[in-house]
């Protein structure tokens, strides 16, 4: 966990969200690793000029850019709000009021329903960040979050 985070106050989002980053930035190496590997085999340049490169770029992708990515996301959650902060080079810190949610999904792919995870996606009135995403929450953490605010939007329109 990031003591950035921490310090902010914010809670950070599920462990099990770096490892399905992981296995994503795996499935994206993969078509490059077999291109390098055929012009490794083609003989064009001498060996190692395109297979090491790229094991080391995938390397990095797969170990250091997930751990970074889950230490530089976290959300906050208060009685008539949601802020969610993210982002490395370009940090983003959103605040949604939840009186301004029109309404909320939870969605899981199936790397996220292998780990029991999901997205909290909060779909707000406006053009602007019209649609709020936060990835990597507990599946059922996010089904909570969801109906919490779903409870305060419907207390709000009564």
């Amino acid at each position: 966990m990031s003591s950035k985070l921490v310090n902010e106050g914010l809670t950070p989002v599920d462990p099990a969200y770096v490892t399905v980053m992981r296995i994503e930035a795996v499935l994206l190496s993969v078509p490059f690793m077999v291109g390098a590997i055929v012009l490794e085999v083609a003989g064009l340049l001498f060996t190692g000029a395109f297979l090491v490169p790229v094991v080391l770029l995938a390397m990095l992708l797969i170990l250091m850019v997930p751990l970074r990515r889950y230490n530089a996301r976290g959300y906050d959650m208060a009685e008539d709000r949601l802020r969610v902060v993210r982002g490395l080079l370009f940090r983003k810190d959103t605040v949604v009021p939840f009186s301004r949610v029109q309404h909320i999904d939870v969605e899981q792919g199936p790397l996220e329903r292998a780990f029991g995870i999901g997205r909290l996606v909060l779909h707000t009135a406006g053009t602007h960040n019209a649609s709020v995403l936060l990835p990597g929450l507990n599946y059922d953490l996010a089904s909570d979050m969801r109906e919490e605010i779903r409870a305060h939007v419907k207390r709000e329109t009564m």
